[in-house]
């Protein structure tokens, strides 16, 4: 997904070839052949927790957030079964990746063979190849830093800077002039890297609590990998007044790295999965994601259409959860309306979550922005925010315009979780249902804008 958004923008704005401008030069894959199979449990009946005493799994934000919303906790909360994943690592599967929502396990095997007999197990009902290690491996280069925003950024007058119509377009504004700017709430931002953050001098008053790497695959330093995800996180937590000021600038933050941006296969909704039921745990309020896929290296495991139900994927069903555990995602739609699928991407398709497709300056669509409906007839995208283009602050540092839905998402993901400090009477459900009211089409959706351009002065005083 990453990959597509830096050759859509490349395309759109003559950038730098994505091998001179984000890598740095390959070597052979470490640690030699591997693969990565996605098992099936059958059920969790040994494991060593009851839903009787969730302070073992779930921290108190978590649980809390469940109270306050009457979500009662079930079985799928639980953790998997130790005694499971043991007998699994005993027939020489080595555990990266545990999903308790849709009782998978995400094992690396040197061989095949060794995954194929994992049926031999009594609660294993199914194995599935997701991952094959590439011959080389591109290494991502950390560009220096930009160590103050230069005068040509500085927009006198304008308290939002840069960001300034991604903001109105929204009528963010009305919201953080109330004093909502997200404090209090929690966002969770599932990308594939945040180059810099801990080093850039424009991001420093971001409240980050925490990182996570759920990629099996390289480093566990969610800092040294890509910068897509620095942008992203820029949209909502930047808060430099006449330079840029996000959409959540007093919201906290978790970095949670769940796109291998070296490959492209089915192992990354397992890592999205992990992701998810990770920020779950910790009590995130608001997910965003400005991740999706729908086709992967050497067409193995490609998605088609029918599957675009919201329950078919993986990591649709995880989506499709996510407002039932309490939590809002905003989804980014995907960047291939230009291209031959042309639709939403997965999990863009899941229920109960807000789907994010872009317009420019005009409020017309952007012709790269994936269109809908879903395959079972829901209208997606759900709604629109600035993607074409909005202001990012990049791995160097520096102010810039990118091009994409993973700009959009965010951007509507911090308004979400400001007027979710405003409206903290709502369920996950109600307040995906009043952003959706609010937008300026609700009446007459169609399969582009969906509900079209939300206006969260009019959620937020909204008598629902």
């Amino acid at each position: 997904m990453i990959k597509k958004i830096l050759f859509l923008m490349m395309a759109l704005v003559g950038l730098q070839t994505l091998s001179d401008k984000a890598f740095a030069g390959s070597d052979v894959y470490p640690g030699g052949k591997s693969y990565m199979y996605r098992l099936y449990l059958t059920d969790k009946n040994h494991t060593e927790y009851t839903i009787d005493h969730p302070e073992a799994f779930l921290s108190k934000k978590a649980i809390e957030r469940r109270r306050k919303q009457q979500i009662a906790i079930d079985e799928t909360d639980l953790p998997l079964p130790d005694t499971y994943l043991r007998q699994i690592a005993i027939m020489g599967g080595q555990v990266v990746g545990k999903s308790k929502w849709n009782n998978t396990v995400l094992i690396r095997v040197a061989e095949r063979a060794t995954a194929e007999h994992m049926t031999d197990l009594p609660f294993v009902s199914r194995v599935l190849k997701v991952w094959e290690s590439p011959d080389t491996l591109l290494h991502n280069r950390r560009d220096n830093i930009q160590k103050t925003l230069g005068e040509k950024e500085h927009h006198v007058g304008s308290y939002y800077g840069a960001a300034e119509l991604q903001i109105t377009m929204l009528n963010g504004q009305a919201l953080h002039g109330a004093g909502y700017k997200g404090k209090g709430m929690t966002i969770a931002v599932l990308d594939g890297g945040f180059t810099n953050v801990n080093r850039i001098p424009a991001l420093a008053k971001i409240k980050v609590i925490g990182t996570r790497n759920f990629v099996a695959t390289l480093s566990d330093d969610v800092y040294a990998e890509h910068d897509h995800g620095t942008r992203v996180l820029s949209c909502m937590g930047a808060s430099e007044p006449e330079y840029i000021v996000g959409s959540a600038p007093e919201a906290a933050y978790w970095l949670i790295r769940a796109e291998d941006v070296y490959t492209e296969t089915l192992a990354e909704e397992d890592y999205w999965a992990a992701a998810v039921e990770f920020a779950d745990s910790v009590g995130a309020d608001v997910v965003n994601s400005s991740l999706g896929y729908q086709d992967f290296d050497g067409n193995e495991g490609d998605h088609i259409y029918r599957e675009l139900d919201g329950h078919t994927a993986l990591i649709s069903c995880t989506a499709s959860m996510m407002a039932d555990k309490g939590m809002v995602l905003c989804n980014s739609a995907g960047n291939d309306g230009m291209g031959t699928w042309k639709k939403i991407n997965f999990p863009a398709d899941a229920d109960n979550i807000l789907t994010v497709g872009a317009v420019n300056s005009m409020r017309k669509n952007a012709a790269f922005s994936s269109i809908g409906p879903s395959a079972d007839g829901r209208v997606k995208p759900d709604v629109m925010s600035l993607g074409s283009p909005a202001a990012v602050i990049s791995g160097r540092g520096a102010i810039s315009f990118d091009m994409g839905t993973s700009f959009a998402s965010p951007i509507m993901a911090g308004m979400v979780a400001c007027l979710w400090q405003a409206r903290p009477e709502l369920t996950a459900r109600q307040l995906i249902q009043l952003v959706r009211e609010s937008s300026h089409q609700y009446d007459y959706p169609d399969n582009i804008f969906g509900y079209g351009i939300p206006d969260f002065e009019k959620a937020m005083k909204s008598d629902r």
